[in-house]
């Protein structure tokens, strides 16, 4: 689980709820046709801009933002210099063996290539094709939330004209005037809540988790093409630590003295 998203989710909603206790009733907020054009107007159109699969994975696609599984860029990085290592001592056939016990598909597949002796330049242009790709469908996902977070406020609006209309045609009592505005308004509310605090921030949060993903998969294919070209895994570890912060480099130094 992921403590930020939590988080965030908890805190604006309580603070919310909190600053609607101290000038009203959290009552007169509640308003199930209100809700009803927000999500259904903006469900809708979203189905109507993107293919049924695509906004159904994008669903499925939500969940990371709320969990925190991620590759640990240190890890990886001793995982490329341990296969450095058995590809230095016992040559690059021998890292068909290591592969069978790596975790990670990308970095398996990069091996496996290297062991089937595949010209490095290959090797180079089928990763980066695959990372291309990879990054047009985390776009997908985000994209489907950015349009959520632009629907929604629409909706809104929607909401309100309908509110405004239906409280013209009681404008004869003017004891209407203030309830009716009142519900009209909620719709607006609901719309700019749902895309400031649910729908941006998920396609924001899926961003972020992308280019972290991509940083690292650009990391091990700079590490596979290394250990291809035989370097020693002292430079390859130097080569891939610019690819982590410096606060992070300096712990794993620290890590290793201690481990020394």
């Amino acid at each position: 689980m992921d403590l930020g998203t939590a988080i965030g989710f908890v805190v604006g909603l309580v603070f919310i709820i909190f600053s609607i206790l101290l000038s009203g009733k959290l009552s007169a907020f509640l308003n199930a046709p209100s809700i009803m054009i927000v999500l259904g107007g903006t469900v809708a159109a979203t189905l109507v801009s993107f293919p049924l699969k695509k906004v159904v994975t994008s669903i499925k696609i939500a969940k990371h933002a709320f969990t925190d599984k991620r590759i640990d860029e240190s890890s990886m990085i001793e995982e490329i210099i341990k296969l450095a290592n058995i590809a230095r001592k016992e040559g690059l056939l021998a890292l068909e063996d290591a592969a069978e016990n790596l975790n990670d598909d990308f970095l398996k597949k990069g091996i496996l290539l290297i062991v089937d002796g595949t010209d490095p330049e290959l090797v180079r242009n089928i990763l980066e094709t695959e990372l291309v790709f990879v990054e047009e469908r985390h776009k997908e996902g985000q994209g489907i939330f950015e349009t959520m977070a632009t629907f929604s406020p629409a909706f809104g609006m929607i909401g309100t004209l309908i509110g405004l209309i239906n409280m013209l045609q009681e404008l004869e009592d003017p004891s209407t005037v203030g309830p009716n505005m009142s519900v009209a308004l909620i719709t607006t509310f609901y719309g700019t809540v749902l895309a400031n605090l649910v729908f941006q921030p998920i396609a924001n949060k899926l961003k972020g988790r992308s280019k972290v993903e991509l940083v690292i998969k650009e990391m091990i294919v700079e590490g596979l093409l290394s250990i291809q070209s035989g370097e020693n895994p002292r430079i390859i570890e130097e080569k891939l630590n610019t690819f982590i912060s410096p606060d992070m480099r300096q712990s794993n130094n620290a890590s290793e003295g201690e481990s020394a």
